[in-house]
């Protein structure tokens, strides 16, 4: 069996019209009843996963890398949305790094009115259990579905914890690393892994930036040929590169696989919004197809 790896936004803390923010999905295959499962929920999540008809009751799972706002932005509409439009209880299983619940049980907090105001209304929905949370560490994860899932810890810091997924199932393998400096922890979650989606920062581009506090990202994000690097190591087949700082401008994207290969030898992708990557089990295979998916905004 395959994995799915579709980049459903891939765009930074800084609004675009045609990035959605940070959040990737593993999925067993393209149905709706396949296992799908969310790696963080950055702004306009739910509008790329319609894009793809699947909605925010289809997901197996959200799983969170950290707690830095771009990555979570949406995070409230998913389990809103999850909760109005399932015709039965189906809790949202979240799983995130220590802190998790408690910033979920805040979300709920300030969603409380509008709670309210829809039990009133409609009387079916009184007493739903909303979400089951997890603040992760390391190790196996309990999820639902077919797909095996693990975690270590990533360096992000002074974002901390903060946490890399390694989901598997019949032999292919796929880690979504969220934002990180290269790390052992990291290191260890690749090793031999088919596919590794990484963030990246074009560190050249910011370095030259006129303000302090963009160039305080550059402390705690990977450039193109650090996230190779890691890829490298890990021996990983295809790197993925995703969540772009700054996005890449029209007919740049040759640049940022140039330098990602300086240290990676193997398939370099990366795309628009909705770049979908198939990962096959290493068992078998190697090589990976790719297809985007049109998109109006």
């Amino acid at each position: 069996m395959s994995l799915l790896v579709t980049v459903l936004g891939t765009g930074s803390p800084i609004p675009a019209p045609d990035r959605a923010g940070p959040a990737t999905l593993i999925s067993t295959g393209p149905a709706r009843t396949d296992d799908h499962y969310l790696v963080d929920a950055g702004r306009g999540v739910l509008m790329r996963l319609a894009a793809l008809g699947i909605g925010a009751g289809d997901l197996s799972a959200v799983l969170l890398t950290h707690l830095h706002s771009d990555h979570i932005t949406d995070l409230n509409d998913v389990i809103t949305t999850r909760w109005v439009m399932s015709l039965a209880p189906a809790p949202l299983r979240i799983i995130g790094p220590a802190g998790t619940r408690a910033v979920v049980d805040r979300l709920l907090e300030a969603l409380g009115p509008d709670i309210s105001y829809r039990t009133a209304h409609h009387r079916d929905l009184a007493g739903d259990h909303l979400v089951e949370v997890t603040d992760a560490t390391h190790g196996p994860l309990g999820v639902p579905g077919r797909v095996a899932v693990r975690c270590a810890a990533t360096d992000h810091r002074p974002v901390e914890p903060s946490l890399g997924y390694r989901f598997e199932s019949l032999g292919a393998s796929v880690v979504t690393a969220g934002d990180t400096v290269p790390c052992p922890g990291l290191d260890a979650l690749c090793a031999g892994a088919g596919a590794l989606v990484h963030s990246v920062i074009r560190k050249d581009v910011i370095a030259g930036a006129p303000v302090q506090r963009l160039r305080d990202i550059l402390d705690y994000h990977s450039s193109p040929d650090q996230a190779g690097a890691t890829a490298a190591r890990a021996g990983v087949g295809t790197l993925v590169l995703t969540h772009f700082v700054p996005p890449p401008a029209p007919g740049t994207e040759d640049e940022w696989r140039a330098i990602a290969s300086r240290t990676f030898a193997g398939r370099i992708e990366m795309g628009p919004d909705l770049h979908r990557v198939d990962v096959p089990p290493t068992t078998t295979t190697t090589t990976t197809t790719t297809t985007t998916i049109p998109r109006s905004d």
